[in-house]
């Protein structure tokens, strides 16, 4: 029984100190000015377009589409880089633009998989 005391207050008083830790690293989301946020989709938009741009180059349309997608995203990766320099100029804390950055990643680079399947696919029916 004593033990069970000891080891319910040993995760009593770990769970105190994370929590005190995550909430130093807590950011509020309404401390950056509309300036900052048209730079942020100012950002997204030249990303996107930055994908979209390379896309439509003849030699991704040869390359298999996963191979493709990843030639792609790594090749507009500078501009996304841009985006994080803008979150850290008005400090937000890196953990949360990396986590913002990352989600962007993988949904753009979803929809350009899709796309390129896509055409994959209508090549090969229309063979």
């Amino acid at each position: 029984m004593l033990n069970k005391k000891i080891i319910l207050l040993s995760l009593l008083i770990y769970s105190g100190f994370t929590t005190a830790t995550e909430s130093k690293s807590v950011w509020n989301a309404t401390s950056l000015t509309p300036e900052v946020m048209k730079k942020i989709q100012s950002s997204q938009l030249t990303y996107k377009k930055c994908v979209i741009q390379e896309m439509k180059k003849p030699p991704y349309a040869k390359q298999e589409s996963r191979k493709a997608t990843g030639n792609i995203i790594k090749k507009c990766e500078p501009v996304l880089s841009k985006m994080r320099d803008v979150y850290l100029k008005v400090k937000v804390p890196s953990v949360i633009a990396d986590r913002h950055l990352k989600k962007m990643r993988i949904q753009i680079t979803r929809k350009l998989l899709q796309e390129l399947m896509f055409r994959e696919a209508s090549k090969k029916a229309g063979k």
